[in-house]
């Protein structure tokens, strides 16, 4: 039954939460391909901090409401640009990717040249976690300290809101 499960939720992945080591795991767009999920990162494209050096992550994939479906250990490979595997993956990749400049060949040529990392996350054999030994907490971490957060404050009003009686 998991199996099916994580095989069924790969095919329906379009982003997924993906965790290396001890770092909190960061929502990625990621292309299902043959039961696997690639992912690409690097300059101009999404950031994955340490994803690419990895060789395993923990991929947390949701379901059609939306919600955790299913946590499941990956194995990570690196697609090394210019190999058999960069030649089938980059322009399947390329097609899929959304609000990219260039055609597909440039978009692959760019991603050569500037070291990005197209990685492949093929599921562990180990069984995966699924409901009911799912964790009961939402994994929502508190907001990092940024420059970017501001105090909020009340709206501005040109003219007195009356209030109804």
């Amino acid at each position: 039954m998991t199996t099916e499960l994580v095989a069924e939720a790969i095919k329906k992945a379009g982003i997924a939460w993906i965790g290396v080591g001890d770092r909190p795991a960061v929502g990625l767009w990621v292309m299902p391909l043959d039961g696997t999920l690639v992912v690409l990162s690097g300059p101009g494209e999404q950031p994955a901090p340490g994803l690419a050096e990895a060789a395993t992550a923990q991929v947390r994939l949701r379901g059609d409401n939306g919600g955790l479906i299913v946590l499941v250990d990956a194995a990570v490979e690196r697609i090394v640009a210019g190999s058999e595997a960069w030649d089938e993956i980059a322009p399947q990749l390329a097609g899929k990717r959304l609000n990219a400049a260039g055609t597909a060949e440039e978009q692959v040529a760019r991603w050569a040249a500037t070291d990005c990392a197209i990685v492949r996350l093929t599921p562990a054999e180990a069984a995966p976690v699924a409901a009911p030994e799912l964790p009961a907490d939402s994994g929502a971490a508190p907001p990092r300290e940024t420059p970017a957060r501001v105090p909020v404050r009340r709206p501005f009003r040109l003219h007195r809101v009356r209030r109804k009686r």
